[in-house]
């Protein structure tokens, strides 16, 4: 393990006003989202989209790291470069998503695992030698009747400790991504002690599993209520209990903490993150940046609807979200921003 890279990357992906963007779809997650837009569900359906986004003009401006998908590692664009070499040649980190997905848990109904382990430490040494320098890890945690467990939420979280010390072995920093997911009617307060409970367990396994907190970055949940509960707090009470949760459980010496969109709209996942900047940036120990999917994809993939034509209308919608992120990193995001693309004070 080299210890000084894992930390100089780690930082640089957390560094400034800059985030990242998840790119990682599954094969079948990206054709479910094709097919609701009428766009064929091919590969070269995927990777034409894949381009769209790694091609963007000055996307290295406010993206720090891309996380891609086993398939979108290996592609290419349509003129034979390498997409990997794309997306450094903008000044963007690579990385890869290394879990195999959740599956059912065995003796707790409702409930998941991640898999992936087996040849992971081969897999790494294959993606680092590709040009990867980080990777990434979901855990999900749903909230119901009864759950989450403590055998799901112990399980899950040392998988992830093992998955990170793999990662430092390799010379990747690994993304660590313990997801208390949105679905459910419960509160705010609810999703608050799951979220507590989650985070003091993984850190536990970290410290037992001998992960480098220094060389790693977490990607969480924000602390919100179910999307089917009635009362849905404003962005500086949902902005509040996060932070608040995160001082509780985070060591100041992670280096930054990059949060998961996990459903939430586009602006309601800007304007959370800024009202997290604007009231505590000064307070916090770690960088608060994003590290989002939908949330700056899917205004590009809708106009872009799988037509050659469409590609310059959607890159500049992908690149307008990204800069509504980099701003809420410095507090500055507000929803006019979403209809001119301008970026205040800028």
């Amino acid at each position: 393990m080299n210890a000084k890279n894992l930390v100089v990357t780690a930082k640089m992906l957390v560094a400034g006003d800059k985030g990242l963007l998840a790119m990682d779809e599954s094969n079948p997650t990206c054709n479910k989202r094709f097919a609701k837009l009428g766009i064929p569900q091919t590969e070269e359906a995927r990777r034409a989209y894949r381009e769209l986004i790694v091609t963007t003009p000055n996307l290295g401006e406010c993206i720090s790291g891309v996380i891609l998908y086993d398939e979108t590692i290996r592609q290419q664009k349509k003129d034979g470069t390498p997409f990997i070499k794309v997306i450094i040649n903008a000044g963007i980190i690579p990385g890869i998503k290394v879990d195999t997905g959740a599956k059912e848990m065995a003796a707790h109904p409702g409930e998941k695992i991640t898999e992936g382990l087996d040849g992971l430490r081969e897999r790494l040494a294959e993606y680092s030698q590709m040009g990867a320098r980080f990777a990434k890890w979901r855990a999900v945690i749903a909230i119901g009747d009864g759950i989450p467990s403590r055998g799901c939420i112990e399980a899950n979280a040392q998988t992830l400790a093992r998955y990170a010390a793999l990662c430092q072995e390799a010379g990747l920093v690994p993304i660590v991504e313990p997801e208390v997911l949105m679905e459910g009617e419960h509160t705010l307060d609810r999703c608050f002690a799951v979220t507590e409970e989650v985070l003091h367990t993984v850190f536990n396994q970290f410290y037992t599993q001998r992960v480098m907190l220094e060389g790693m970055i977490l990607k969480p949940n924000m602390v919100l209520p179910g999307l089917t509960c009635p009362k849905q707090e404003a962005a500086d009470e949902v902005a509040d209990a996060t932070v608040n949760c995160l001082l509780r459980t985070v060591p100041a010496a992670v280096p930054g903490i990059a949060f998961l969109s996990g459903g939430q709209s586009c602006e309601l996942a800007s304007a959370r993150l800024n009202a997290m900047n604007v009231r505590f940036k000064s307070q916090m120990p770690w960088g608060l940046a994003f590290s989002f999917a939908r949330a700056i994809q899917q205004p590009a993939l809708e106009i872009w609807q799988g037509k050659e034509a469409n590609v310059p209308a959607a890159q500049q919608a992908l690149y307008n979200r990204a800069t509504c992120n980099q701003a809420a990193r410095r507090g500055e995001y507000n929803s006019a921003m979403e209809k001119t693309g301008e970026l205040y004070g800028t």
